[in-house]
């Protein structure tokens, strides 16, 4: 059976929650993310200041620069949360089968589904009508026989329109777009390709095995393959929905200004294992990888892991780990711009990591689980390791995303999801 998946891109999401709530915003040059003379970069820009060339991931200060008028706020993920939540009722409504990409993006398999809402171009009116009356919020979507094509027609068909590429002119579609406009296509691997004359898609989707030689890598193949209009790679080799647990889980901090004191860093570095160990009880996960990042004032980015013999998801066990890594890679007195914590390679609870439990082991864990209760009842403030106190900080929308609707913990879960 031929698929139909349809991509649902927000337009301006955190600006147009925020239009919601303050509605003398609209038609103004907005910018999301934190205030004009803070670090961090841009989580969302209006239509408004994106004619000025503000655009997400950049530089806070650097779209002050670009339009010094603008309204810079530093968002509020709670609504972002809520509204989100709000867009994927919505979806559901069309579809059972819906993977949220992001909190403002998210594929829809519509296959099968034209005796209960039309053709594909009918569905997708009425999406967008439901939309609007239902959240009062905008969205462009993408349709096509592959994701990935779906994602690159939405993109094309913003602000709130609608783009169907039809089957078997994929390959068309993508073809004169640059290359940048592919999914899985960052600033460091367009440099790659352009060594190969790479300029657009249809130039990525010519390369073959033969051309590149020894270089083709998996990574490599599956860009190729989505250049040629097919889902390749990572979770677009899954059917939508296969998978609803992380694969990793983080947190990460931009500060304010570039920070050179030891005990600042080590302070941060336990508030942010704090938070992604609360968050792998929450999933009832476990870790067998963590993982530090640092990024330097000049935006050199360094990552170090260490695998372990047996996984965990306690706050003291990680943190001695992310300890290590930082004091064995930092450059002492090098001023750095941006810290984070990762775990990956996530298991499930199971008896065979409970098989042998330490006597301190089920004591910090019976500890833990009464520190996450007080958490539930008193807010994330209410307990925290000593040694992390210092480091309180306001959650950034661009820094560290929420848990996506319809992906929370099992045990947050409503009894119809």
């Amino acid at each position: 059976m031929q698929r139909t998946y349809f991509h649902v891109d927000m337009d301006a999401f955190f600006v147009s929650v925020e239009e919601l709530y303050d509605p003398s915003l609209k038609g103004k040059p907005v910018v999301v993310g934190g205030r004009a003379d803070q670090r961090g970069v841009v989580a969302a820009a209006s239509y408004a200041a994106r004619k000025f060339g503000i655009h997400s991931a950049m530089p806070l200060r650097e779209a002050a620069r670009l339009c010094p008028q603008a309204v810079f706020l530093e968002g509020h993920p709670e609504r972002y949360r809520e509204l989100s939540t709000a867009v994927r009722r919505v979806l559901m409504q069309f579809t059972p089968a819906v993977e949220m990409a992001s909190i403002d993006e998210a594929y829809l398999d519509m296959t099968g589904t034209e005796r209960l809402h039309g053709p594909a171009m009918k569905a997708a009116d009425l999406l967008h009508k439901t939309m609007q009356r239902e959240t009062q919020l905008n969205c462009s979507i993408g349709i096509a026989s592959a994701r990935v094509v779906a994602k690159v027609a939405s993109d094309q068909a913003k602000p709130n329109g609608v783009l169907h590429v039809l089957p078997g002119l994929e390959a068309n579609f993508l073809a004169p777009l640059d290359v940048r406009r592919l999914p899985g296509v960052g600033k460091i691997t367009e440099q790659h390709l352009r060594e190969y004359g790479v300029r657009t898609i249809g130039d990525l989707a010519k390369l073959t095995k033969a051309t590149l030689g020894r270089k083709i890598g998996d990574g490599l193949a599956a860009l190729i393959e989505k250049a040629q209009g097919r889902d390749a790679g990572g979770w677009y080799d899954e059917e939508i929905g296969a998978d609803e647990e992380p694969k990793s889980i983080s947190h990460e901090h931009t500060f304010n200004r570039d920070e050179r004191d030891e005990a600042a860093m080590e302070s941060m570095l336990a508030r942010l294992t704090e938070m992604v160990c609360r968050r792998l009880r929450e999933h009832q996960l476990h870790a067998r990888k963590v993982q530090l990042k640092l990024r330097y004032s000049d935006f050199t980015t360094y990552t170090r892991g260490r695998t372990l013999e047996r996984p965990t998801q306690l706050d003291a066990e990680v943190l001695e780990i992310v300890r290590e890594l930082f004091r064995g890679n930092w450059e002492k007195g090098r001023a750095v711009r941006l810290i984070g914590v990762q775990t990956s390679s996530l298991e499930a609870d199971s008896e065979q990591i409970e098989l042998i439990p330490s006597a301190q082991e089920t004591r910090l864990k019976q500890a833990m689980n009464a520190v996450d209760a007080l958490r539930d009842r008193f807010g994330e403030s209410a307990v925290s390791l000593a040694s992390g106190m210092s480091a309180r900080f306001r959650e950034r929308t661009h820094e560290n995303p929420a848990a996506l609707p319809g992906k929370e913990p099992r045990a947050k879960r409503k009894p119809q999801e």
